[in-house]
């Protein structure tokens, strides 16, 4: 794999945050994680760099996952970006919403680590 993957882990519990990004780094070492603690962090972080994917909580402080969503998907550069939804709400609305709103796949916590890497390379059509 030579093309390089940045992600953005966007949830505001720091040890959700470790998870996953120790997830995702052991996909393979052309995959480069960054972190932000709530969906203002993550907008700004989106707005300075460049991101293939990124994964997001709903409930957080500032903004959370869902307004993330939506001004993700009203950015033109970030519209085809695959947004992961990883969080407690496990309610059909809640999913329906984040799906609406242009989620690309939603789990609901706990989840496994390789859950999330398949649902990641799954995505990025890897393998």
């Amino acid at each position: 794999m030579t093309r390089q993957i940045r992600a953005l882990v966007v949830d505001d519990s720091q040890a959700m945050r470790r998870s996953l990004m120790y997830a995702l780094q052991r996909l393979g070492t052309w995959l480069h994680t960054d972190e932000a603690q709530d969906g203002a962090e993550g907008l700004k972080k989106l707005t300075l760099g460049r991101y293939d994917l990124v994964l997001t909580d709903i409930n957080m402080p500032l903004m959370d996952g869902l307004k993330l969503i939506r001004h993700i998907r009203q950015t033109e550069a970030y519209r085809s970006v695959p947004i992961v939804v990883i969080t407690t709400e496990s309610a059909t609305e809640d999913r329906a919403r984040a799906m609406a709103l242009g989620a690309s796949a939603y789990l609901v916590k706990p989840v496994q680590s390789k859950v999330v890497q398949d649902t990641v390379k799954g995505l990025l059509r890897l393998e």
